[in-house]
């Protein structure tokens, strides 16, 4: 089982930590930096003395002109045992006081060497100083770091939280879109998809009240038309032929609830299909064979099928059987309002958002008042249960496409339905 992670919490501590290491990187450096090159400048100091006494046999020259720079400076000749091969230097500490000492070569025949001590504490409490005023100043420079980070993450974690309060308080009577404009731009994808699922559960929740409505009303009249043949029959004894001509009309309207039990299951069956693992297909031959099957159709009632598709290839990623579904239900409703003799277009063009698949028909238009993707919504005199377009318009927000309905405005007389996939559902191709 995963452990919960709070985003915030981790970039606190990161930041702290990351804050706290580069700080002390650098202070230590600083530090380091500093105290060698106070000290090697009092030990070039002693060398320089040296070597002045050695070849000037005095401790001044021409260069010294601030007898400053001889206090707590003491000058020693002694003689050791064995010769030294190099310069030798070392610090001494006694009551309070630091000393850096040097050991010189004087006359290297009688083993005679220089020692010049040179009092450093005045430089060693002024490293001090340095040090103590580094660690203050590194403090305060951490809880500064700290003030920001919390500051930082809270502004971080401002959009996050609001989207999170906004989507929480919201349920299917109480739904509205996120102000994209109030959100920082990197937080704007997430606006709009969330706005994109939002719009979903709207449409979702709108349609699936009116599916139910619209089913309890669809089952309610043929009920009421086989109760009420019935009880016609039941007044007086019938003719045989009467009785059949009952059975009939019954079975009739047993027939009308069987046709809107199966359009209700297919729209659980597409609730499945929008759960199938999205493949990469070419958009266009599938259009192509789907219009194959239907141009045979056409030629049976006496119709023309014209297939115009443009470019010859677009691939795309999204679940076929949606897609076949939603130009299937176009071809069907462009023959069924077509008159014999007339023309059905399918084509498919690029345009600055994607791939449009278009179906005109030759038909009486339909009302671009009427919300025609409800469920149980007809246009016209033509059989059928209505949901249909209900159908096509929810397999089109499975794929995130868009789906359009409107009459046709190049002078004939028709309708126009299309179908925009948006480029982001695009594949790359890769050319050899």
């Amino acid at each position: 089982m995963l452990l919960q992670k709070s985003i915030r919490k981790q970039f606190f501590i990161q930041l702290i930590v990351a804050s706290a290491s580069l700080i002390l990187i650098f202070t230590s450096f600083a530090y380091l930096y500093v105290e060698k090159s106070m000290y090697d400048e009092k030990k070039d100091e002693l060398i320089k003395f040296a070597q002045n006494i050695a070849s000037y046999k005095s401790i001044y020259d021409a260069t010294v002109m601030n007898p400053d720079t001889f206090m707590g400076l003491s000058v020693e000749l002694v003689h050791l045992n064995t010769q030294l091969e190099y310069v030798n230097m070392y610090e001494t500490s006694q009551h309070d006081r630091t000393y850096l000492t040097l050991i010189y070569p004087f006359k290297l025949q009688d083993l005679s060497y220089l020692k010049i001590t040179r009092d450093i504490s005045t430089t060693k409490k002024l490293l001090n100083k340095i040090l103590n005023s580094m660690f203050i100043i590194n403090l305060v420079g951490f809880v500064l770091v700290i003030l920001y980070a919390i500051a930082l993450s809270k502004m971080l974690i401002a959009p996050v939280s609001t989207l999170s309060k906004r989507l929480s308080n919201m349920n299917e009577h109480l739904m509205q879109n996120i102000k994209i404009e109030e959100l920082p731009k990197e937080f704007e994808p997430l606006g709009v998809t969330i706005n994109h699922l939002i719009n979903r559960v709207q449409n979702f929740v709108k349609y699936q009240k009116e599916l139910f409505i619209g089913t309890a009303h669809e089952l309610k009249t043929p009920l009421a038309v086989i109760k009420l043949k019935n009880q016609v029959t039941l007044i007086k004894k019938r003719t045989p032929e009467e009785y059949i001509e009952a059975l009939k009309t019954t079975n009739k309207a047993v027939d009308d609830m069987n046709h809107i039990v199966s359009n209700i299951l297919n729209i659980g069956r597409q609730e499945g299909a929008q759960l199938e693992k999205p493949v990469e297909v070419d958009i266009i031959a599938v259009l192509k064979d789907k219009a194959r099957d239907f141009k045979l159709l056409a030629e049976n009632e006496d119709k023309e099928l014209i297939m115009h598709f443009e470019p010859d290839l677009f691939m795309a990623t999204l679940q076929v059987s949606l897609l076949n579904q939603i130009v299937q239900n176009f071809l069907q409703n462009a023959l069924k309002f077509t008159p014999n003799g007339k023309k059905v277009t399918i084509s498919s063009y690029q345009n600055d958002v994607g791939l449009v698949i278009e179906v005109l028909d030759e038909g009486c238009g339909i009302d671009e008042s009427v919300d025609l993707f409800a469920p149980f919504k007809r246009q016209g005199n033509k059989s059928g249960v209505g949901l249909g377009l209900f159908l096509a318009k929810s397999a089109a927000d499975a794929i995130g496409a868009t789906i359009e309905l409107k009459n046709r405005l190049d002078g004939v007389s028709g309708t126009s339905a299309s179908l925009t996939i948006i480029s982001k559902l695009c594949c790359p191709l890769h050319f050899k």
